[in-house]
């Protein structure tokens, strides 16, 4: 594994260990020649996934582009690493599980959505704000008053299976 710090190919691999859902293998490495420390994750990989853009061009399915994605949703929210590691393991064990090769970026968009939503609120509403394309603060209003009433009516429900 070449050192992000030096470009050398002489990294060592002082720890291994599975994540905590025991989809990838966590692997602590150090590079002889510079010192840096590094982790990198090896994982499954079921099938080669294609992402059919909205525009109907295709793209090779890039994991590191859908972390990026949530990583941007969630910055400056106090998720755990390993929690962002599993909701992202889980989005490409949904994909790869769809026997299909090629996935809209629609429904990429909508179970990212979903998983967000589970982990923080505000996390969905900024993914959501780029993936719907909000244009001015009424969309943010509109969507919120949406997630408002789904509480709401969520809470209801809730309350009617207890009585």
């Amino acid at each position: 594994m070449r050192c992000p710090y030096c470009g050398s190919y002489n990294s060592q691999v002082k720890d291994s260990r599975p994540t905590e859902d025991s989809a990838a293998i966590r692997r602590r490495r150090a590079c002889p020649d510079c010192d840096g420390r590094f982790t990198t994750f090896e994982r499954i990989q079921l099938r080669e996934l294609s992402v059919i853009k909205s525009s109907g061009r295709r793209a090779p399915f890039e994991r590191d582009k859908l972390m990026r994605s949530v990583l941007i949703a969630l910055r400056k929210r106090h998720i755990e690493e390993e929690r962002i590691e599993q909701l992202v393991s889980g989005i490409v064990r949904q994909l790869e599980s769809l026997g299909e090769a090629e996935i809209k970026t629609e429904l990429i968009g909508h179970m990212v959505m979903d998983a967000l939503r589970n982990v923080d609120d505000v996390a969905y509403v900024r993914f959501a704000s780029v993936y719907r394309n909000f244009r001015e603060a009424k969309d943010f209003e509109e969507f919120i008053d949406e997630l408002s009433q789904e509480i709401a009516s969520g809470s209801a429900e809730l309350v009617e299976e207890t009585e």
